[in-house]
């Protein structure tokens, strides 16, 4: 069988390679876009609860992990959130702003969808899906990519099949096992933005506080996030935790995470304040903590008698264990629960500004694939369209 001739294919129609193969098409390249799943750009469609948090207004390089930091720089740089902003407005969709520069659309994630769609279309990009990708070999100046509707040649191959995060919408290795083939070192991948599981004894003293939530402040290896806290039957979730369960992962399982119970207040002195009295630990706790976890968490830490029965040392051992309270995880629940995958492609194998393998030619790799993990908040959305935009703008 003959194979067709494209300027550009790009593996994967996920985010990222929906706007490199956009990017790309809009420059005149004869782009072809490939993915093995059925249902087109799935992990948009179920982001932010249906309407997806689709960038952060406020995004920059620090808001983003890798073992080579400031790779991510240039690709922000050249399209940043402005510019996906402005895409989505030319194209009508309402769009609101929660908390923190988060941007959401006001009816469903499926507009972002069908807006990525319509960029394509009007770049004239052909589509193979859903088709397998079944391998890609070099072949002189540019590559051959196997699929099951038959081979077709590139002068540029793009690689956006994502990371490992919640295989049940088609997350595969191959990304990985395509950048080791040709040479390329791979960060181990890790599940990221993911709650983490406590350990069976922590758990029973705790277990019973599931669905309960706290303001806290979560802090590990210089990640430090003041947001809400959540107690799961199996350990702890909610934004301060998927946030800080990246940095957890970069060391040492031993380390713990040190959570503030009550940041921006003097736990000594809101306890020593009461140090007479004969009210309980618990009722003057109750006052900034739902009162379950008030009860819990003082008689798990000794503290179930009147506050005139407790002595100096015993209440400033509490306020310390209340401003720096140690977790240590038992691990997470794993890529099915994770946001996204740490690790990936090792970006010091990439050129910054195009995205493109510096020691092979015409294959670039993007999105999640890559070791890039931005924060919690439409960062992570932003990387895809940055660094498909740069690959789209080179191949």
């Amino acid at each position: 069988m003959s194979a067709e001739r494209f300027d550009v294919v790009v593996l994967g129609a996920g985010a990222a390679g929906l706007m490199a193969a956009a990017t790309a098409g809009a420059r005149g390249r004869r782009v072809l876009l490939a993915d093995h799943y059925p249902h087109l750009a799935e992990k948009i469609r179920i982001s932010g609860g249906g309407r997806c948090n689709f960038t952060n207004r406020h995004a920059t390089w620090r808001d983003y992990l890798s073992e080579n930091p400031d790779f991510c720089r240039s690709a922000l740089a050249r399209y940043g959130p402005a510019d996906f902003i402005a895409l989505v407005e030319r194209h009508g969709i309402a769009y609101h702003e929660k908390t923190l520069g988060q941007l959401f659309c006001d009816d469903s994630a499926t507009e972002v969808i069908v807006m990525l769609r319509k960029e394509c279309d009007r770049a004239r990009v052909q589509w193979r899906r859903p088709c397998a990708i079944e391998g890609v070999v070099r072949e002189g100046e540019g590559f051959v990519v196997g699929t099951a509707q038959g081979p077709v040649r590139a002068a540029s191959v793009i690689v956006a099949t994502g990371g490992l995060t919640v295989p049940k919408i088609g997350a595969t290795p191959f990304a990985y096992r395509l950048a080791e083939q040709f040479g390329l070192r791979v960060v181990t991948p890790r599940p990221a933005l993911v709650p983490l599981a406590l350990p069976p004894e922590v758990l029973a003293r705790y277990g019973d506080l599931a669905g309960a939530s706290v303001e806290v402040e979560a802090s590990c290896r210089g990640g430090r996030f003041r947001e809400a806290m959540l107690f799961t039957h199996k350990g702890l979730s909610g934004p301060a935790i998927l946030q800080v369960s990246s940095y957890w992962q970069m060391g040492p399982a031993s380390d713990p995470i040190l959570v503030d119970l009550l940041p921006g207040e003097d736990a000594r002195a809101l306890l020593m304040a009461r140090r007479g009295d004969r009210a309980l630990p618990a009722t003057i706790l109750s006052q900034h903590w739902p009162k379950r976890l008030a009860d819990a968490w003082c008689a798990a830490h000794g503290l179930a008698r009147p506050m005139a029965e407790l002595s100096t040392k015993a209440i400033e051992a509490a306020a310390r264990e209340i401003a720096a309270w140690p977790v240590h995880p038992s691990g997470t629940l794993g890529w099915n629960k994770a946001e996204v995958t740490l690790g990936g492609v090792d970006t010091r194998d990439l050129d910054s500004r195009t995205m493109a393998a510096a020691k092979v030619p015409g294959l670039f790799f993007i999105g999640e694939a890559v070791d890039v993990t931005g924060h919690l908040g439409g960062f992570n959305f932003q990387w895809a369209w940055s660094s498909g935009h740069a690959a789209g703008s080179a191949a």
